[in-house]
């Protein structure tokens, strides 16, 4: 199936949100190419501020522009626009509640040969902690695209997790992206699987084998990890009764736990996740990796398997 990155959904719909908002601003730490920010700065250069390799100070001048009516979006590797600026996402963005966007790209280990250091496993995690900022992970380039317009039309923080590699179409250019609400994609009455980012693709796949085996799958897009549908998550839950989750993430902090965090509360039920099992990445080629690590279609029908056993 053809695909694009997410990063370039990213690239293109900065560019269609610059054209409508002469306020939105784009902050580079020397990474415009690979980021896709470089369409920005070709068609509004007096708009882009390239930072060099200073994340934490790109972070501090997003919350100055910011408070002067701009609405930067601040963009580099999710690596760094996490871990790395932690504190300055946390003092100098969030207590405030101000108008900046982290466009965090090359997320996951699908970064691939860059290794265990440029993987984001944790990103999520570190967001999901931090009041006032919302999370987006878009599954593919349309949704991507979407959600950065939403982005610069929303007022408060935001993190956009886009991925380096190139993924599957699930949507087309029609596509509308609804802020903070769950997207079922396949209907189902044996068990329901929650999926964000790449691995969409991977939970769509595994309904279909799944079907082969005679199990129906309710496959549901969580596009916005914070904040989580609530209602649209415990409907979809309670629709089958049981529940796996599917994130390119640790396993801990992530979509796994904010559903597990949902269902303790209101429905109870047996729930399995796929994800990284809390350990870093490493250096080879992504379709490995994703292997290795346990994030294919195959394992998605394993964790099912064991669920419905529970059920």
């Amino acid at each position: 199936m053809a695909g694009k990155a997410t990063r370039d959904g990213f690239g293109d719909g900065i560019v269609e949100a610059g054209r409508k908002n002469s306020n939105i601003v784009v902050l580079d730490a020397d990474v415009g190419s690979s980021t896709r920010v470089k369409k920005f700065m070709e068609e509004f250069p007096e708009r882009f501020l390239e930072m060099g390799i200073a994340e934490a100070n790109m972070i501090g001048v997003a919350a100055g522009l910011a408070t002067c009516g701009k609405i930067p979006f601040a963009s580099t590797f999710a690596v760094f626009a996490s871990a790395r600026v932690a504190d300055q996402l946390r003092n100098s963005i969030a207590y405030p509640k101000l108008n900046v966007k982290i466009a965090a790209t090359h997320a996951g280990i699908t970064v691939g040969p860059d290794g265990a250091t440029h993987q984001a496993v944790e990103d999520i995690a570190i967001l999901r902690s931090i009041p006032n900022f919302t999370v987006i992970v878009p599954c593919d380039y349309y949704e991507a695209k979407e959600a950065v317009k939403a982005a610069a039309e929303y007022d408060g923080p935001v993190y956009l997790r886009f991925t380096r590699g190139a993924v599957p179409f699930v949507f087309d250019e029609n596509y509308k992206f609804e802020w903070g609400k769950v997207v079922p994609l396949r209907d189902g009455q044996d068990v329901t699987i929650f999926a964000t980012g790449v691995m969409v693709d991977q939970a769509l796949k595994a309904a279909q084998i799944l079907e082969k085996e005679g199990i129906s799958a309710h496959v549901v897009n969580v596009h916005t990890i914070k904040p989580l549908d609530v209602e649209g998550v415990v409907e979809a839950a309670q629709k089958t009764g049981a529940v796996v989750t599917a994130e390119e993430h640790n396993i801990y902090g992530g979509l796994g736990s904010a559903i597990a965090e949902v269902l303790v509360e209101n429905a109870p039920m047996p729930m399995q996740r796929v994800g990284i099992k809390d350990t870093f990445g490493e250096s080879g080629k992504p379709d490995e990796l994703m292997k290795k690590y346990g994030l294919l279609d195959v394992n998605i029908v394993d964790a099912v398997h064991t669920v419905l056993k529970r059920k």
